[in-house]
Formats: C-alpha cells, structure tokens, sequence
C-alpha cells in the first residue's frame, strides 16, 4: 500500500496496547520470548526436514515453506514491536509503515493458499482414487505429487499472492491525514485506512473484497477436502487409519486458528469501535500462530518427533 501525508509530520504514531510502563516492560519479555521460541520452533523445523533423508516427501516440503512464512510473518511485526514497548516514542515512517503492510499482506495471502496446498497434498495422499497411495502404494504419491510440481505450485502462491497483493496496493494509494495516530502495534491495513482523508468507502470495498476472496477460496478449498479426507478415513484399516489422522489433525488446528482469527478481522462488521479488537486479534495470526506451528505438527507428528528424539539422542 502506498501511503502519502498530508500533514507536516511525516511519521506515523502507533498506540500500541498500553501508556503503562510496567506493562509494556512486561508485554517486552512476553513477547521477546515468544519470538525466541517461533524462531527457534520454525527454523529447527527447516533444518530437521532438510538434514533427514526420510522427511523429503511433499507434505515435509510443503511444511518448510509454512515454517519460512512463519519466520517473516513474525519478523515483519515483532522486532519493531518490542523496540516500541521499551521506548517513549512509537514512531514509524511513511515508507516503513508502506512496505510493513505490504509484506504482511503478502505473507497472509501466501499462508492462506499454503495451507489450502497442503490440504490437498493431504486429500491427494489418502482420497486418490489409485487406493489411498500415501498408505498403500507411496510409489504412485511420489509420481502424483512430484518435486517438479511440489515446486511449481510453491513459485505460482508466491508470485500470485505478490501480484495479487501488489495491483490493489498500487493502484488505490491512500493518502494520510491528521491525527497520524494509529491504534495499533503494527502497521495493519485495517488500521492505518482509517486515517485516510476524505471518503473511505472505496478503499475498505476493495480490501473487503481481495480479503473475501483470499481467505474463503482457499478455506472452502480446506473445507472439501477435508470433508472428502474423513469420509475416507473411515474406508480404512485402524492401522493406517491413525496414522492418516495424526496428519490431519495437525493441519486442521493450524488452520482453525489462522484462518478463525483472519476471517473475524478481516471479514467481521468494521466500525470504529472494533479497532481495539482488531489490535489484540491480529496477535493471534501474526504471533501466536507462527509459534504454535512447529509444536502443534512436532506434537502430532510421528515422523518429525523420532527425528528430533534420535537427532538430540533424547531418552522416551
């Protein structure tokens, strides 16, 4: 999003969650640790499945990705954050705050089709109709879900999500008038089109709408094959039947969580009055979910925890 001002201050103020001292100095440790663990969490993952031979399958490829997504999502928001919480003044640049919103929205609409990929990676593996290959014939998996299309439709979500961010950003630039006040602790679209001169009509049509369509097609998406992956399940042996729902269950909370959160900022009633809910939802999809991910697939991953218990030689 391309922002102008026209006041003479040319820097944006963000309000954060608090004037208190106390309470910002303990938000700073709060959030300093969950940004420690998300870049630990995330880039263990990337390095476990890179190292290990037996992890270079499509869903593993697939979860490097939503592990480097993780890592700038949190990185575009978190740094700046907690120099805010320590200092007096929360100051942030025109051209910061552009590239800020930019980004965030380009990662959110990258995760949001990566994760509708690794759904259907998942109804692939266990739907197609060459007998649930991912359990009983990995070979034909293999063949269906090659590395030349694994990568393919990596480079087609980033270079769509870009191109899908970038024309709207660019061709409806907003310019900013007095206060340059926003209630946030980041630069987040919502928040900073609020202080848009004049008419904001237009302006929040158009996010509702890329927002609608880069939240619920990717989500419906989610939805049938999931709908089609536990009908499924139930056509096979206890055995596989397990295994087949370790990996499911992983991906469903991931993307009840980010998409829940995304869908009620984004997509619920905007009014003046909801700003402040925004603020703290935005914490959940932006912070809370990259930190969450590796241990909710970690967790419920037999593979991706024997590698961890025999690459630490930790004692079960």
């Amino acid at each position: 999003m391309a922002l102008t001002n026209q006041t003479i201050d040319s820097d944006l103020i963000l309000l954060g969650f608090t004037d208190s001292r106390k309470i910002n100095f303990l938000l700073f440790f709060i959030f300093l640790i969950i940004y420690v663990v998300t870049m630990y969490g995330n880039s263990l993952i990337i390095c476990i499945i890179l190292i290990s031979r037996h992890l270079h399958l499509p869903m593993y490829f697939f979860l490097t990705n939503l592990s480097f997504i993780d890592l700038c999502n949190i990185s575009c928001a978190v740094p700046k954050l907690l120099m805010d919480l320590i200092s007096t003044q929360r100051t942030i640049s025109l051209i910061a705050c552009s590239v800020q919103v930019f980004f965030l929205l380009w990662i959110g609409a990258n995760e949001c089709m990566l994760l509708a990929l690794m759904a259907y990676d998942r109804y692939v593996a266990i739907c197609h109709p060459l007998h649930y290959v991912a359990i009983c014939h990995p070979l034909h998996y293999h063949i269906i879900m090659s590395w030349r299309i694994c990568r393919s439709l990596a480079i087609f979500v980033c270079i769509f999500s870009f191109t899908y961010v970038f024309l709207p950003s660019s061709l409806m630039p907003v310019t900013l008038c007095y206060p340059n006040k926003v209630n946030h602790f980041m630069c987040e679209v919502l928040s900073v089109t609020k202080l848009a001169c004049g008419d904001i009509h237009d302006n929040m049509i158009v996010t509702f709408f890329f927002s609608f369509i880069s939240l619920s097609i990717p989500f419906v998406i989610i939805l049938v094959s999931y709908i089609c992956i536990i009908s499924s399940i139930w056509k096979i042996s206890s055995v596989g039947r397990s295994k087949a729902f370790s990996t499911c269950t992983s991906h469903i909370t991931v993307v009840a969580l980010y998409f829940g959160t995304g869908m009620v900022t984004y997509l619920g009633p905007s009014t003046d009055a909801s700003s402040d809910q925004e603020k703290y939802v935005s914490v959940f999809y932006v912070i809370i979910s990259p930190m969450l991910n590796p241990f909710i697939y970690s967790l419920n991953n037999r593979d991706v925890k024997r590698t961890i218990v025999k690459l630490f030689h930790i004692k079960m």
